[in-house]
């Protein structure tokens, strides 16, 4: 990692925003996503096409996990709406409800609402009925520099995997544009590089037999853990439902 962090600001923690934080936190930058409580996936009843559980998961667990790999893997969630982006001479200034925070980069993983981003110029922007788009190119990129868009907000289908493998694609987008150095998010078996003469490159990892084993077990007492017992809250209605 390079002395200076790169910091990225990402508004929205369901699939894309977190899913892109983790790839960014991964690729050394300095990863901070801004948690409103909104995600859509808090009214899914269970969720049922998501690679890696045959039987479905419960949604709000779902969320649960991506967020608690968000923090191991070094990004700050907080709490709090974002009521504003402006644009700096070397970044951005975001406000929430509760402070402001400078950041070089932001990727907005909001629902589709851009009043946030009111005070930025040069942004273009698609309406489909009561829902407003940003128009982004092909790796998120809104056209204002350091400025993305993932998932919802950025006019991808209305699904979590989705949402997921297009935060993924925007992270990315935002790590080569960093100019950190970055080859590849992948842990590979001790000497798959190195037995062939190759330095591992940066962003990819060498593990040997013993750390393989130890990360393994890991996983299976935490998801043992985490799947013990029912998760205890209830989807939330949609708000045009009454509630008698």
């Amino acid at each position: 990692m390079s002395e200076h962090s790169p910091t990225v600001t990402v508004v929205g923690a369901g699939p894309a925003g977190l899913t892109a934080g983790i790839y960014t936190a991964r690729a050394g930058l300095d990863t901070h996503i801004c948690q409103d409580e909104s995600s859509i996936l808090n009214r899914n009843a269970h969720l049922e096409n998501v690679p890696g559980f045959p039987a479905g998961v419960n949604a709000r667990r779902f969320l649960d996990l991506t967020r608690q790999q968000a923090r191991r893997n070094d990004c700050t969630v907080q709490a709090g709406a974002v009521t504003a982006v402006r644009t700096t001479g070397d970044g951005f200034v975001v406000e929430t409800e509760e402070d402001t925070r400078e950041s070089e980069y932001v990727i907005c993983a909001s629902w589709a609402d851009t009043d946030y981003l009111a005070e930025i110029d040069g942004l273009d922007t698609i309406t489909r009925g009561s829902k407003e788009y940003l128009a982004v190119d092909d790796e998120g990129f809104t056209g204002v520099k350091g400025l993305y868009a993932a998932g919802r907000v950025a006019g991808e289908p209305h699904q979590a995997v989705v949402a997921a493998g297009h935060g993924a694609k925007v992270g990315l987008a935002v790590i080569e544009h960093s100019e950190i150095p970055f080859y590849h998010d992948w842990v590979a078996p001790e000497g798959y590089f190195t037995d062939r003469g190759r330095p591992v490159p940066p962003g990819c990892e060498e593990i040997d037999e013993d750390e393989r084993n130890r990360r393994e077990a890991t996983t299976l007492e935490q998801m043992q853990a985490t799947f013990e017992a029912r998760y205890p809250d209830p989807p939330t209605q949609h708000p045009a439902v009454r509630e008698d």
